[in-house]
């Protein structure tokens, strides 16, 4: 990860220490979910309504590509109604569409937009357009596509006016976001698509394709696939909340939460949930209360107490099953004794950032022992200092480091932490309202990162 320099105002924040956390919150509906929402209710065939949407930055950019194609989308709140225009009914937009940082935004509507009969343009901001693409360009063209890439990289230029066929494809890694591109281009194709992965991955498309009346084939870990053309009924469902935004605050609770600390509505897709068995394994004080189905997803109430915990070897085969939780991971791994190990995570690399290592030397500044191998990171837990980090504009590293403050020694400043809004816009106001000492700053200055 290079160095580079801010040129522009750039906002942070303090996470200073505290005596405790606790009390019950509600963290906002699941992302995942929120963008497979409206890219499946804006091809089904009438009117969809969901409630809980994420209303972030991330799932906005899906909403506003949508919405450039001709479909009627209405926003109130976390109430969101779709007027699905069916497989044949999106229009050319009639410019590129920006995808902010949205990884998910981008690989999934690279399935849809494969089949359509105009062209069309994927793009983003800096660091979506670093991200690799050829993991689902790839297949899709064996699909019959035809996408223009930048040596991999966005924008994608994707040639419209092609029948796709279905193919049998084996993923080189589990993704839930190459597996549901492919399924999403397959309502379209001649004939069934079968996507068989490594390991499991998330399956809220599979889930919401069923629930849409799209006969599923197979739908299990290794093997889910569809027989195509099939269309989409349209429906109305509850979207969970996010687990992984959840995620901070169970770690805190952990750390510093001497009552216990209540979060409820919480989605435990068992595809999602890798970071509850870790944690477990590291000692962690987890209940689930309530258990129940929103729809086709599961969900409970999560009670977490402070804990004292251990570090841990974690098998590789939970990794996919946390992929997104593994920055706040680390940071219980801060504080445990011991060494924990993760490999077989380098999938990291190629998120927003490079997260094994800008975790690594953001862990490093406020005092604990890492070391990089090549797909994970040793982390020796020990006393967390005071220091700053840079969170490198990565939503998800920027709330490990307010976790991080929760129990440090002094206060940790984290830089470059305006992509919260990504993911949780209300991330500050939440955790504040339970315990947590975050005060944020704007840097006027460039900075060196």
């Amino acid at each position: 990860m290079e160095n580079d320099s801010l040129t522009k105002s750039s906002g942070g924040f303090f996470s200073r220490p505290v005596k405790t956390v606790g009390g019950e919150l509600v963290v906002p509906g699941d992302k995942s979910i929120s963008h497979r929402a409206i890219l499946l209710g804006s091809i089904s065939d009438g009117i969809s309504n969901f409630q809980g949407f994420l209303n972030s930055d991330d799932c906005l950019a899906t909403m506003m590509a949508l919405r450039s194609m001709g479909v009627h989308i209405n926003l109130e709140g976390t109430d969101v109604r779709i007027v699905g225009v069916g497989l044949q009914g999106l229009t050319m937009p009639k410019k590129q569409l920006d995808l902010g940082n949205s990884g998910t935004a981008m690989r999934l509507l690279a399935g849809m937009l494969s089949a359509q009969s105009f062209s069309s343009v994927l793009t983003g901001d800096e660091s979506l357009r670093a991200r690799p693409m050829k993991r689902v360009t790839v297949p899709l063209s064996k699909m019959g596509s035809v996408i223009n890439t930048e040596d991999g990289l966005p924008p994608l230029r994707i040639q419209g006016g092609n029948n796709l066929v279905g193919i049998d494809y084996t993923l080189p890694i589990a993704s839930a976001q190459v597996k549901s591109a492919l399924l999403i281009a397959g309502l379209w194709a001649k004939g069934p698509t079968i996507v068989r992965s490594p390991g499991p991955s998330r399956d809220h498309t599979e889930r919401m394709l069923k629930s849409m009346g799209v006969g599923m084939l197979n739908h299990t870990e290794e093997v889910v696939s569809l027989d195509g053309p099939a269309t989409l009924k349209p429906t109305d469902q509850t979207i969970p909340g996010d687990f992984s935004s959840a995620a901070f605050f169970i770690v805190a609770g952990l750390l510093a939460s001497h009552e216990g600390l209540l979060i409820r509505n919480v989605g435990i897709n068992p595809t999602r949930t890798g970071l509850l068995t870790i944690l477990k394994k590291m000692g962690g004080s987890i209940d689930l209360l309530n258990k129940r189905e929103f729809g086709t997803e599961p969900v409970a109430d999560i009670f977490v107490k402070k804990s004292k915990l251990k570090g841990i070897e974690i098998d590789q085969n939970l990794v996919p099953l946390a992929i997104d939780e593994f920055p706040v991971i680390f940071v219980a791994a801060a504080y445990a004794d011991g060494y924990t190990t993760v490999a077989g995570a380098q999938e990291l690399r190629y998120k927003e950032s490079d997260r094994l290592h800008v975790m690594s030397i953001g862990l490093q500044e406020i005092g604990i022992e890492t070391k990089e191998i090549d797909d994970g990171l040793i982390i020796k837990g020990g006393v967390v200092h005071g220091g700053c980090v840079d969170s490198y504009g990565d939503h998800r590293i920027a709330m490990s480091f307010a976790v991080a403050g929760l129990a440090s020694q002094a206060v940790i400043q984290v830089k470059r932490t305006d992509e919260v809004s990504t993911s949780f816009p209300n991330f500050l106001e939440l955790a504040n309202s339970s315990g947590f000492a975050i005060e944020p700053f704007i840097a006027a200055k460039p900075l060196k990162g």
